[in-house]
């Protein structure tokens, strides 16, 4: 009986040690640092391109962000931690408001990664107030958002 539970004790101890380590933190979303873009409350042009720049980190690996710009004609909110407001204009009906959704993948492997991406505006959109909405994910599945008021003129 002896030599039973040490066998057992033994297999449990070998065992046990390989377990990988469980992921259970949020990625970061950077939009302080001095070149990001936007910054909350940002005016862009219709008619302009611009280039959107962004830091993210996670503790173990990155695995892909989002890009969701919508209007926010009527003041919607996503119940989130936005600090900054913007001072808003009227409530208004959309007639071509601007839309811009993308995905994007983050190379394998990757804990730290400065994004960027190309946002042209046209020139025909709606100009007023807009949400930018960040979602970036880690490899594990887990979710950050990060989101903040724009403008388009």
């Amino acid at each position: 009986m002896k030599r039973y539970l040490i066998f057992i004790a033994t297999i449990l101890v070998a065992c046990g040690g390989n377990d990988p380590e469980v992921d259970t933190t949020y990625p970061e979303v950077d939009m302080k640092f001095s070149e990001a873009f936007p910054a909350a409350c940002q005016v862009l042009e219709r008619g302009q391109t611009y280039t959107f720049k962004m830091r993210f980190t996670d503790n173990q690996e990155l695995g892909s962000y989002s890009l969701d710009i919508h209007n926010n004609f009527n003041h919607h909110t996503h119940n989130t931690d936005e600090t900054e407001h913007c001072d808003e204009e009227p409530i208004k009906t959309a007639v071509n408001a601007f839309t811009y959704i993308r995905d994007y993948a983050i190379p394998t492997g990757t804990r730290e990664y400065m994004a960027t991406a190309t946002v042209s505006v046209p020139n025909d959109v709606d100009t007023g107030d807009y949400h930018l909405s960040i979602k970036l994910t880690d490899q594990a599945g887990w979710a950050t958002f990060h989101r903040m008021g724009i403008k388009i003129k």
